[in-house]
C-alpha cells in the first residue's frame, strides 16, 4: 500500500457528502473516493441482514479502487454492519458512532448527553450503547427528528417549517438540560444553525463527520499511511443511481461545485 491511495467513504445516500466536506477540510491533501447508493436509500428500512450485504458490496467496490482505509459515513450501516465489515476485510474500517460517542463523552460535563438521529438509529440505540460503554455514568436522551433528512436535501436551512419543526423535536431535550448533543445522521449537519438556535448556545454539537475525520488522522498516522504530498486531494463521486437533484444537493452539502458523478452498480462488486 503506499501513501497516496485515496480514503473510500461510503453512504446509503448522499449524507455522507457533509463527512467528505470534514475530511477535504481537516485532511487536506488526502485523496478521497465517496459512494452513494442512491439507488437502494434508505438503508434505516431494510433488515439487518441486508446492510450487512449491500455493506459488503459498497466496500468490495471501494477496494476495487484501492482505497487504504474505509469510512461507514452512514448511521444505520456504522450500527449494524461495521463488525462484520472489520471481520471481513483487511482495511481499516471506522464508522461514524464509535468516534462520535468518544468525541461526547470527552465534552460532556454534566454527563448529560442527548443524540438525535433517524428512526433507526434511534431505534436501535447505537449511540446511547457505546456511551453508556466508555462511560455508564452517563445520562443518554435519545430522540428521532425523522424530517430533518427531507429538509436538509431541500435546502430549507433558515425555512420557518424547519425552525418549527426543529422546536417541536427538541423542545423535549433542551427541557432535560444536556449539555452535548450528538448529530446522530450525517444530514444533519447541514441543519446545525437551526439546531443550535432551538436547543441553546450552551450545548456542544457532536458532528459526527469531525469525530470521524479524528478517528481517520489517528488511525493513518498509526499505519504509516498519511499522505505527506503538497498537492491538494481529489475527490471522486460514485452512486448508484443519479437522481436529478442529486448534483444541486450534493454542491449544498459540500459547499462547493462538482464536476462528474459516475454511476456504477454495486451487486456486481458482491463476493461472498
Amino acid at each position: 500500500m503506499n501513501n497516496n491511495k485515496p480514503i473510500g467513504v461510503f453512504d446509503s445516500g448522499i449524507g455522507g457528502l457533509t463527512v467528505v466536506k470534514r475530511f477535504a477540510a481537516n485532511l487536506p491533501n488526502e485523496n478521497i473516493i465517496y459512494f452513494g447508493d442512491t439507488a437502494r436509500v434508505p438503508y434505516g428500512s431494510k433488515s439487518n441482514s441486508t446492510v450487512i450485504e449491500y455493506s459488503i458490496q459498497n466496500v468490495n467496490f471501494l477496494l476495487n479502487r484501492n482505497v487504504k482505509v474505509v469510512v461507514v459515513a452512514c448511521n444505520t450501516a456504522s450500527s449494524v454492519a461495521i463488525s462484520a465489515l472489520k471481520e471481513k476485510f483487511n482495511v481499516p474500517v471506522i464508522g461514524m458512532i464509535e468516534p462520535g460517542a468518544e468525541m461526547a463523552v470527552r465534552n460532556t460535563k454534566n454527563k448529560k448527553i442527548g443524540v438525535i438521529g433517524t428512526r433507526s438509529t434511534i431505534g436501535n440505540k447505537a449511540y446511547s450503547k457505546e456511551i453508556k460503554k466508555i462511560d455508564a455514568a452517563v445520562e443518554v436522551f435519545e430522540v428521532a427528528c425523522p424530517l430533518f433528512v427531507p429538509l436538509a436535501e431541500e435546502g430549507w436551512i433558515d425555512h420557518q417549517a424547519t425552525i418549527e419543526i426543529a422546536e417541536d423535536y427538541l423542545s423535549e431535550l433542551r427541557n432535560l438540560h444536556i449539555d452535548t448533543l450528538v448529530l446522530g445522521c450525517t444530514h444533519y449537519p447541514i441543519l446545525s444553525r437551526v439546531i443550535q438556535k432551538i436547543i441553546g448556545e450552551n450545548v456542544t454539537l457532536i458532528d459526527s463527520g469531525i469525530a470521524s475525520t479524528e478517528a481517520v488522522k489517528k488511525e493513518l498516522k498509526q499505519i504509516n499511511l498519511v499522505n505527506y504530498s503538497s498537492d491538494k486531494g481529489m475527490s471522486e463521486f460514485y452512486v448508484s443511481d443519479i437522481p436529478t437533484t442529486f448534483k444541486s444537493v450534493a454542491e449544498l452539502f459540500l459547499g462547493r461545485q462538482i464536476s462528474d458523478v459516475h454511476k456504477v452498480d454495486p451487486e456486481t462488486f458482491w463476493h461472498s
